[in-house]
């Protein structure tokens, strides 16, 4: 079902309690960009703090335009689901003078890709759903009781439906080369008050000041006309002049406007409503490759976001309790055996033929938009009924290897466990995913180097630098540096040492952990030194200077007793002990409690290799 800022209103009762009434709801979101800088620079070694970083420094301008949710309700004696899925576009359109007038950025690539997709841009700006995150509902909230708390201390009938244009100044005088265009209207006025029988009357568009002026001359000559600015299908905003017979009519003129004004607020917190009614159910909430989806989600309908990740998971939970992102599920033993290509409409595809068998999903009768397979990727409503669907039949082909099998499973079984609060992390090699609800898998990356060197070089001078130690994967952060992994990682020690001797030459070479600690350090000297500038208080969205150290503290704090060269001591005094960790911090007993253990370790058998 498609949902417009038309068909809203009356929707969101039946939205709120499809949403209630559902065992699960499935998501999807479509965004004006992906990258701001178009650089390209996420790295297959970021740690899930930098990850997080360079999301909130890339995407945080771009808006979510279309947002895709599909309620899954289960008939158990059936072993079937009914799905209701909905297509909403929504953008901040200011519904007033006084409401946020946001700006964002557009990336040309993901609008071209939207647009052969067939997406309706025009009914996105004409019809998309408007939003307010609490903040700016607050404050507008509290505008709003102040101006009306103005209008009824004074009692004056003459009035803006923003309040009183002369209380907020004094009394202006009138100028010469405006008393004429005053004049005229103070004419029309009486003469609309002289025949009872009139319509109100009607002043045509005129600036600020004009509005003004007007204001203070019918408040002091024409004390029981009313004035209301609106704005016309033009967006040119113009006065209407009517009349109260009695100080009783005019009061309830006055309670009307204002309870207009109340409700036109309740309209613009729009969309934002959907995600609390979200928030509120608990519902666990299924998406595909969901980090972005999440962090707009946050972004757009619940405020700015933290610097810090892990205050960043506080608050993803708080709104959304429970995911499950399935792009994690296909991304692990045993689906990863099947699934060869974990993007969404690949996934579908996979998951409709054997070892698997399609959950059975009977679409609403008054959703017919999505009826017999109709639909098209990329509409956001639609990925959120597929996503909903492929989870399904992940957890059922989950369920079939159970001793006993389970021939069908619910949502709500053990088996789900393992994948609650875990984010898919694209393209880093080691840690597949953030986790929400604690603390992220720490690697051993004694294998990985990070290698300065002329800007002439190319990827065949790495590989001859560190072809005595094996091949290696190159990931470039600069024209200059670059991270460089070695295959075997046997020969870590053996490198390091003879790579990072401290002779006169055109490279230099490091451990990552060494460049990590370099870094930290950096901005942790950055950081605090900013935090001691009066002109640099509020360096992490608000934050006070003392959390401010306390963060800094926390990353680093631990670190800055060992310098970097006994980093470089250490690693290289391990020797051929170094290992790879990612098995043990990824073991599936690591993933869920000690009574789901024995039945769910095998189906969450992470691979060496993501």
């Amino acid at each position: 079902m498609e949902v417009t800022k038309h068909t809203f209103n009356e929707q969101l009762e039946r939205i709120i309690e499809d949403i209630n009434e559902s065992d699960f709801i499935a998501i999807d979101g479509e965004f004006t960009g992906l990258d701001a800088t178009n650089s390209g620079h996420t790295s297959p070694f970021d740690t899930p703090e930098e990850r997080y970083s360079k999301i909130t420094q890339e995407c945080s301008d771009f808006l979510l335009i279309q947002f895709g949710l599909c309620t899954f309700k289960v008939d158990e004696e059936k072993q079937r689901y009914e799905a209701k899925p909905y297509n909403f576009y929504v953008f901040p359109t200011p519904l007033s003078r006084h409401s946020p007038d946001r700006r964002f950025l557009c990336q040309s690539s993901s609008i071209d890709f939207l647009a052969s997709q067939g997406f309706d841009f025009n009914k996105l700006f004409k019809e998309g759903i408007p939003y307010l995150i609490p903040e700016e509902e607050n404050k507008l909230r509290a505008d709003l009781e102040r101006r009306h708390e103005e209008i009824n201390k004074d009692g004056s009938g003459s009035f803006s439906p923003h309040g009183r244009a002369s209380v907020n100044k004094s009394y202006v005088p009138i100028p010469e080369e405006q008393k004429t265009f005053i004049n005229n209207i103070s004419e029309q006025i009486t003469q609309y008050l002289d025949d009872e029988d009139a319509e109100p009357l009607v002043i045509p568009p005129c600036n600020a000041f004009q509005r003004k002026l007007i204001y203070q001359t019918v408040e002091k000559k024409f004390p029981l006309v009313h004035l209301e600015t609106k704005t016309g299908d033009d967006r040119l905003r113009y006065m209407e002049v009517s009349r109260a017979k009695s100080a009783q009519e005019q009061r309830k003129y006055q309670m009307d406007m204002q309870n207009l004004q109340k409700m036109e607020l309740d309209i613009q917190v729009g969309f934002t409503k959907v995600i609390r009614a979200i928030t509120a159910s608990g519902k666990l909430v299924v998406g595909h490759n969901m980090f972005l989806d999440v962090f707009h989600i946050l972004n757009n309908f619940h405020g700015n976001l933290p610097s810090d990740v892990d205050d960043f998971k506080t608050v993803a939970k708080s709104v959304l309790p429970r995911l499950v992102d399935t792009k994690l599920m296909a991304s692990t033993q045993p689906l990863q055996e099947h699934i060869s290509y974990s993007g969404l409409n690949g996934m579908m595809q996979t998951l409709s033929c054997e070892p698997f068998q399609p959950a059975k999903v009977d679409i609403a009768a008054d959703f017919e938009r999505y009826h017999n397979g109709g639909g098209a990727m990329h509409e956001a409503g639609y990925d959120a009924l597929v996503t909903g669907r492929c989870f399904l039949t992940m957890i059922n082909y989950l369920g079939s290897l159970q001793n006993p099998p389970a021939s069908f499973t619910l949502p709500s079984s053990s088996i789900v466990e393992p994948f609650v609060n875990k984010l898919f992390l694209m393209r880093i090699i080691d840690i597949p995913y953030l986790n929400l609800n604690g603390p992220d898998l720490k690697v051993n990356r004694d294998h990985v180097f990070h290698v300065t060197f002329p800007k002439e070089w190319k990827p065949s001078d790495l590989y001859a630098l560190f072809k005595p130690y094996g091949n290696i994967q190159i990931s470039w952060l600069t024209s200059t540096t670059a991270y460089v992994a070695l295959y075997l990682k046997e020969n870590s020690a053996l490198a390091l040492k003879a790579l990072s001797q401290p002779v006169i030459s055109s490279f230099h070479v490091t451990s990552y952990a060494a460049h990590q600690l370099s870094k930290s350090l950096h901005l942790s000297s950055t950081t605090l030194s900013a935090t001691s500038s009066p002109n640099k208080r509020k360096l992490v969205h608000g934050d006070d200077e003392d959390s401010v150290i306390r963060k800094v503290k926390r990353h680093t704090l631990s670190e800055q007793v060992c310098p970097v060269d006994a980093v470089e001591n250490s690693i290289l005094a391990d020797g051929n002990k170094s290992e790879n960790t990612h098995g043990n911090h990824h073991s599936p007993e690591s993933m869920t409690e000690d009574s789901t253990e024995k039945t769910t370790d095998k189906l969450f058998d992470e691979s060496d290799t993501w």
